[in-house]
């Protein structure tokens, strides 16, 4: 078929060169055009039924067939043009898309066969041109070009990328990490994968294009056809794995996707993430200058099939290509499952009656939407064509109702994840396309209905599922506005809740704001961010109402929180002095270092005022004129929060002259046998803030009553937590002061008159037992007589002497026996010798009366070494 015109308009994209095309088709009596993808079949004939009319307009796909009976403009997939029906205008898309290694040869023979009857237009890269001049000879070249501007913009951050950024990754996996970061760090993104569903894809892509995000997250299915508001495409990998290996993306490619960026008149740039780093500079030279690499080859396959047997049309699809340049097409899907059904001898048998070669090739090309190619897609293809041909002892002719019925059924349900969707999704499109083979179905009509209904559902819960999982409009709309730099509404509930354009951000208590979601989580940023832009004017106010509240208004808790009208502010540590306490504030992330400064200077002259007011009776005494000695014993007092033992001022007291005693104990100053305190500190509340104020500077951490946990004390910090409690914990037992000194009283007079013993009988008078009396005189101690007329020592013995207060009765050591000497040796005559000098040393027995002492007689000789 011969054309009047053949041209072919080659460039980068944003040309214009399908907006070109549609008018071309349009101008035309009839016509028809090729995409290389449903979803630009589908948009592209909507538009065209806008402009002449539904009934002028056919859209034929794989999986959609709308057709007409007027239809004199044709919407195709290129794989389902129908080029037996003539018409005066054929243009193809993307024919750059002929060097592709499983959809190639179709777009080859396009290229070879597609011709209209007044004019035959193609479209795509420079990098086709060659091969466009060598397979349609004569063809005009038109090159176009790019209406904006597209320049590099380096290597950046996810995080830090523009509003109407694009997002370029090569895998679903990636895809969905990607998408999540956005989500949590700028509200939220949209998707495009080739895996979606048209309508699903559309979905997204509006949600986009409205503004509701700002950012999109695609594979390299975003590189065709999609004409949406994009001004920066990223990178986030420049290499892909198409099948057999990880290979790096050609000029071509890059340039393809990196083209979406701008639109129209409109200027874009393209980057990619900081984890790929910078781009080559011969390669951004080449993809801003529109630079392609060549094609060096286009994929074939043979048109003029032999349909009289299997073996046939196996050989006549491994055909020669009749160019050097042309690559037999080996991967194709309906190939590879043509020569894998053929192995079957079932299958072969039933090919045999005429015509049923031909059946078996329509069935293999039933798409692999689920991308699978494993035994169960070749299942599917064998029971379909056993189906249609009568094999196993069907009825030949149809697929049986019940049982496309029964799958489709299997596939119609919305639960599950995105993953679980999106293969149903796929699955569903192979019956779709199944469905529109009218002479395969009983009720043809119907079950393409059903099929579109079940792909319908589906995606719109997979559109669902995404923005769920990857949008939070809350977030998204902030981020929208304060990048802008537009003024935020707020809203200020009774109960504190905050909303912001209309999205409740979370509830303002006191000085602290909570965010809607988990303050420590990455979503929580963006929402401190809109608090801070519009609680600045509420905090100002509310800090000044701090500062000026009255001391009421401050509550200290048992365990050291401070609140603030019932709103923790604050927290006691310790400072330099156990009366001296520090305030630490919480850490409030929306007021600044001023304001900040003026609540812990009112909260320190709230906490002094406090003390003092409490503990009234040591800050009196430190404050009156003493004498030295009584001076320093109350400083004392003071850094023993109002309580000591006595042992430990021995000197002190040693020291105190008699108005020194009268002058304290005016000032409540109680000296006691055992203990020294404050005797004016005997109130619940008073007790309670002396024993906080021992936890804080021991460094104890109490409970919600001022309790510290035992197990974690040391003695010296138990007692004097205990003591400034005011009581002191003797042989187990605790006293208060008073009680402790009424009972040491007792014990001393006993002891002096010495009718003191740890027996049952004195034990009773104290209500002790004999051990627990024991033990308290000699930690008091006192000498106490026990049975068998021991006395115990003043102070308990230490180690191993202290078991028992008993004195232990002496054993005897054993004699040693005097060993036996051999009367014939040297030392049997040394030995007589001994005993005879040691007779005449012996003194004489004294007498009745003493007698004169008589000299020592001279030492005898020592006998001879020899």
């Amino acid at each position: 078929m011969s054309a009047q015109s053949l041209t072919a308009v080659l460039g980068p994209t944003n040309t214009g060169k399908t907006y070109m095309a549609m008018e071309r088709l349009l101008g035309h009596r009839s016509g028809m055009i090729g995409f290389p993808l449903r979803l630009l079949a589908r948009e592209n004939y909507d538009k065209a039924v806008k402009a002449v009319g539904t009934e002028a307009c056919a859209l034929v796909t794989g999986e959609e067939k709308i057709v007409p009976r007027g239809a004199r403009y044709f919407f195709c997939t290129v794989e389902s043009m129908p080029l037996d029906r003539p018409v005066a205008f054929i243009a193809v898309d993307e024919i750059q898309l002929a060097a592709d290694t499983e959809r190639g040869h179709i777009f080859t023979d396009r290229l070879i066969r597609a011709r209209g009857l007044d004019e035959t237009m193609f479209m795509g890269s420079d990098a086709a041109t060659p091969w466009v001049k060598l397979l349609a000879p004569g063809i005009e070249i038109v090159n176009r070009p790019r209406f904006s501007t597209l320049s590099y913009a380096g290597s950046k951050k996810i995080t830090r990328l523009p509003p109407r950024s694009a997002i370029v990754a090569f895998s679903a996996a990636d895809v969905y990490a990607i998408a999540d970061l956005i989500r949590r760090q700028r509200g939220g993104t949209a998707i495009v994968m080739g895996a979606l569903s048209p309508r699903t894809r559309n979905a997204q892509v509006d949600l986009y294009q409205a503004g509701e995000v700002d950012y999109l997250v695609a594979t390299d299915a975003i590189g065709m056809g999609l004409n949406m508001n994009v001004g920066h495409v990223a990178f986030a990998a420049l290499k892909k794995f198409d099948g057999r290996s990880l290979r790096a993306l050609s000029r071509a490619e890059i340039g393809q996707i990196a083209g979406r960026a701008g639109r129209h008149m409109t200027d874009g740039t393209f980057g990619t993430t900081a984890d790929v780093g910078p781009m080559d500079p011969d390669l951004i030279e080449a993809v801003e200058n529109h630079r392609v690499d060549p094609i060096h080859f286009l994929m074939w396959r043979n048109a003029e099939l032999d349909f009289r047997s299997v073996d046939g049309l196996l050989k006549s699809l491994d055909a020669r290509p009749p160019h050097p340049g042309l690559v037999r097409q080996q991967e194709a899907i309906d190939h590879q499952s043509l020569a894998a059904l053929a192995r079957d001898d079932e299958i072969r048998a039933l090919t045999l009656p005429k015509g049923r070669v031909a059946l078996l090739w329509e069935v293999c090309q039933v798409p692999d939407f689920r991308k699978l190619m494993t035994d169960a897609h070749l299942r599917l293809l064998s029971q379909i064509f056993r189906h249609l041909a009568g094999g196993r002892g069907l009825a030949p002719g149809r697929i049986p109702t019940d049982w496309i019925a029964d799958q489709m059924q299997r596939l119609d349900r919305i639960d599950g994840d995105i993953d679980y969707l999106t293969q149903r999704i796929a699955h569903i499109r192979t019956w779709s396309y199944i469905a529109q083979r009218s002479e395969w179905l009983s009720d043809a009509p119907h079950w393409q209905g059903r099929a579109q209904e079940i792909e319908d559902r589906l995606s719109d819960a997979l559109h669902e599922a995404l923005t769920q999982r990857f949008v939070d409009r809350r977030h998204a709309a902030l981020h929208r506005r304060m990048v802008g730099g537009g003024k935020l509404d707020a809203v200020f509930g009774e109960d504190g809740s905050v909303t912001v354009e209309g999205h409740e951000v979370g509830i303002l208590k006191g000085l602290e704001f909570f965010p809607a979601v988990d303050a420590n989580a990455e979503e929580a940023r963006p929402l401190l961010a809109a608090a801070r832009r519009v609680l600045g004017p509420a905090l100002r106010t509310r800090v000044s109402d701090l500062v000026a509240s009255p001391d009421g208004d401050f509550k200290l808790a048992h365990d050291g929180a401070v609140t603030w009208r019932e709103t923790p502010l604050a927290r006691l540590v310790r400072g330099d002095q156990p009366l001296r306490p520090m305030v630490e504030l919480k850490s409030i992330d929306l007021i600044d270092g001023r304001q900040r400064q003026a609540i812990q200077q009112r909260l320190r002259h709230w906490l002094e005022r406090l003390l003092r007011h409490r503990l009234r009776p040591i800050f009196a005494a430190q404050s009156a004129k003493l004498e030295p000695a009584a001076r320093g014993l109350v400083y004392q007092l003071g850094e023993g929060l109002g309580a000591l033992s006595r042992e430990s001022v021995r000197a002190q007291l040693a020291a105190l002259s008699a108005p020194d005693r009268k002058a304290l104990a005016a000032l409540g100053v109680r000296i006691g046998a055992v203990t020294v305190w404050m005797g004016r500190l005997e109130d619940k509340r008073q007790r309670r803030l002396l024993g906080l104020l021992s936890a804080l500077w021991h460094r104890l951490a109490v409970d919600a009553e001022g309790k510290p946990d035992p197990a974690r004390l040391d003695a010296v910090g138990l007692e004097a937590w205990q003591m400034a409690g005011g009581k002191r914990v003797i042989a187990g037992k605790s006293y208060v002061f008073g009680e402790l000194e009424r009972l040491a009283l007792g014990l001393r007079e006993a002891a002096t008159a010495r009718t003191l013993s740890a027996d049952e009988t004195n034990a009773a008078k104290f209500n002790m037992t004999p051990d627990e009396l024991g033990q308290t005189m000699r930690q008091l101690g006192l000498r106490a007589t026990l049975p068998g007329g021991v006395r115990t020592p003043s102070r308990p013995k230490r180690g191993k002497q202290a078991k028992t207060a008993q004195a232990k009765p002496v054993q005897p050591r054993p004699v040693r026996p005097e060993p036996k000497l051999d009367p014939n040796s040297p030392f049997a005559a040394l030995s007589a010798l001994h005993d005879r000098l040691l007779a005449q040393e012996r003194p004489a027995p004294r007498s009745a009366k003493r007698r004169r002492r008589q000299p020592r007689p001279a030492a005898a000789p020592k006998p001879d070494a020899t």
